[in-house]
């Protein structure tokens, strides 16, 4: 393996000047700096990235935790923070947490152990020990929490307003004549799910429509529990005409469900969810959907990370960033004739 004497020698510089170069920690003429990079290529030289980060405490590594790969949101919200930590000469590297706090706590332990610089995280659900989140922070690793907020903790955050958007979503519902709906909500545990019933809530009181336990369904964000949710749902005496998902990948078992007893949509059953994704225009009839901004909230997440490690943030507390939805409005909620 090449060293730094070697790129020296190539370049006809010195150590240092090489060292500068890597490090950019003395400022290098473009001429020599443009010889000494020319010399790392012809010698395929890689910095000792170990070395370095003991050497200045810092590795330029940053972890993430996403609840579900699966899920299309999280993909959107991986790419926008690795985007960012990219142009900032930092390496993300990704876990799946399957949305079980076990998991997420050993994937804790192995971050700390590889020394990352800070940690961007959507929470799994909560089971009432949270413990290794107030250990992270106590070690001095920041942490950003996306689309979900943990339970008993104040961090730094990237979200949109569920309420706010689903309230939105289920009067859109009324407003087209639609008179009896139901929501496939998500598992109660969840910030994300509580708040998006809450708006629920909200829209049928917006509506004059009173709250109806038999059309809250709660499923866990997956597509199997959409499937057995919406089949029972449009399989009630009194069948709702029109339902409202808390999530794509739960919609998704919805129109199986409404295909396989062979139901219409809309004429039959109106469908909203929320999360908008570009493949979602390969179904029919095209889905009325709450759009996050998933790379947004990916690439904010990393820039407020960044501030904190590298001492940009003054403000002590927490801070909270909310970005806005938009409810995208499609074939699959026309308004009856």
């Amino acid at each position: 393996m090449p060293t730094i004497r070697e790129i020296a020698k190539r370049a006809g510089v010195s150590i240092a000047t090489v060292s500068n170069v890597i490090t950019g920690a003395v400022p290098v003429s473009p001429a020599l700096r443009e010889r000494v990079e020319q010399a790392i290529v012809e010698l395929d030289y890689h910095p000792n990235d170990i070395a370095r980060s003991l050497k200045m405490n810092r590795t330029r590594l940053l972890g993430m935790v996403i609840s579900d790969i699966t899920n299309p949101f999280f993909p959107q919200l991986v790419r926008g923070a690795e985007d960012v930590a990219v142009e900032n000469d930092y390496l993300l590297i990704t876990f799946n947490s399957d949305d079980r706090v076990e998991r997420e706590r050993k994937i804790f332990s192995v971050l700390r152990s590889r020394r990352v610089d800070g940690v961007l995280l959507v929470v799994a659900p909560d089971q009432g020990d949270s413990s290794h989140l107030g250990n992270l922070l106590r070690s001095g690793i920041p942490i950003v929490c996306l689309d979900r907020l943990p339970a008993g903790f104040e961090v730094d955050s990237v979200s949109v307003d569920n309420r706010a958007a689903a309230k939105e979503c289920v009067e859109h519902l009324f407003s087209v004549g639609r008179r009896r709906v139901a929501i496939i909500t998500g598992p109660p545990t969840l910030q994300t799910a509580r708040e998006r019933l809450e708006g629920y809530r909200l829209g049928l009181a917006r509506a004059g429509v009173p709250y109806d336990e038999q059309l809250v369904l709660e499923g866990d964000f997956r597509a199997d529990s959409g499937y057995e949710l919406g089949r029972r749902a449009l399989s009630l005496s009194e069948r709702p005409d029109a339902l409202f998902v808390s999530n794509n990948t739960m919609a998704m078992g919805v129109l199986r469900a409404v295909e396989d007893l062979k139901l219409r949509c809309p004429e039959d059953v109106a469908i909203a969810l929320f999360d908008d994704l570009p493949f979602l225009y390969a179904f029919r009839p095209h889905l009325t959907a709450v759009s996050q901004p998933a790379y947004a909230i990916g690439k904010k997440g990393v820039e407020l990370l960044l501030d904190r490690i590298e001492g940009r943030v003054t403000k002590t507390g927490p801070i909270h960033v909310t970005l806005k939805t938009e409810l995208i409005i499609r074939e699959s909620t026309a308004g009856r004739a």
